[in-house]
């Protein structure tokens, strides 16, 4: 019995170890992926040509998100500027010197569930990873 016992919990270790590094390593990609794609959104959305960010623009994004693995249904974003205005607006762009603030999020999906073989508390499945970026915008009417 003392040695099924050893056994098993030998086995889970394994299992912990082999796997562990993995989910780690795509759950830092994610929110690197994550981070690129709001500093891209920024970049284009705050220039001097547009001044907001549209659905278009979030439709292509969700679709280059997709392109990396990502679920475009489980994809959020989130819009703020410094000044309380619209930022997805076309018919009103955030005038120069407001910012415009980006949230991005992902759910984490359980990637961290083999970590409750060793004991450790696994993020929940409602949880989300987010990419944070705020730009000034760049827009002169």
């Amino acid at each position: 019995m003392k040695q099924i016992l050893v056994f098993v919990l030998f086995a889970a270790t394994i299992c912990w170890i082999m796997f562990s590094p993995i989910y780690k390593h795509v759950a830092i990609v994610r929110q690197a992926v994550l981070q690129q794609e709001v500093d891209y959104l920024l970049e284009v959305g705050a220039s001097g040509t547009y001044g907001y960010i549209s659905t278009a623009m979030e439709e292509e994004s969700r679709r280059r998100l997709a392109g990396f693995g990502l679920r475009e249904d489980a994809v959020e974003y989130r819009y703020e500027t410094t000044s309380g205005a619209d930022a997805t607006d076309p018919m009103a762009p955030v005038i120069r010197g407001v910012g415009i603030e980006l949230t991005v999020t992902y759910p984490f999906e359980n990637l961290f569930l083999i970590d409750s073989l060793i004991g450790v508390t696994p993020v929940g499945p409602d949880e989300r990873m987010s990419a944070y970026g705020m730009k000034m915008s760049e827009y002169v009417p």
